[in-house]
């Protein structure tokens, strides 16, 4: 497992904020990086998607904590570059619209993107703990 550090960005994708505010089985793997507060991106569309999925799963209360929580970090908002460069990832790794959309943000700004998804395997400056 990569530690990390201050000095670097990460982004801990919609899986893994949910595996950590759900206390899921591997919550403690995501922890070291959601809780670097100066050093973690969070893209719009994964406050959106995790804000929805505790929300209609878990309630207000918990949602809400997460969306403090996240709101604290590096909240990096959907712009037309992003958009356009999301669109290409999309084509070039086959990847849904969000997914495509936090792998060009996590590229864009020279992060790690963090996840438990699999289907991002293989791509530059991904880790799966």
């Amino acid at each position: 497992m990569t530690t990390p550090t201050v000095s670097e960005l990460f982004l801990v994708d919609s899986s893994g904020w949910v595996e950590y505010f759900g206390e899921g089985p591997h919550a403690e793997v995501f922890a070291p990086y959601i809780e670097l507060e100066e050093s973690l991106l969070v893209p719009t569309i994964v406050l959106y998607e995790v804000y929805k999925k505790l929300l209609r799963e878990r309630g207000k209360s918990l949602a809400d904590g997460f969306a403090s929580q996240a709101m604290r970090r590096i909240v990096v908002p959907l712009d037309e570059d992003l958009a356009l460069a999301a669109a290409q990832a999309s084509l070039d790794h086959r990847l849904a619209m969000a997914d495509a959309v936090i792998y060009a943000t996590a590229q864009a700004r020279q992060a790690q993107l963090v996840t438990g998804d699999l289907h991002f395997r293989g791509l530059p400056g991904v880790i799966i703990p």
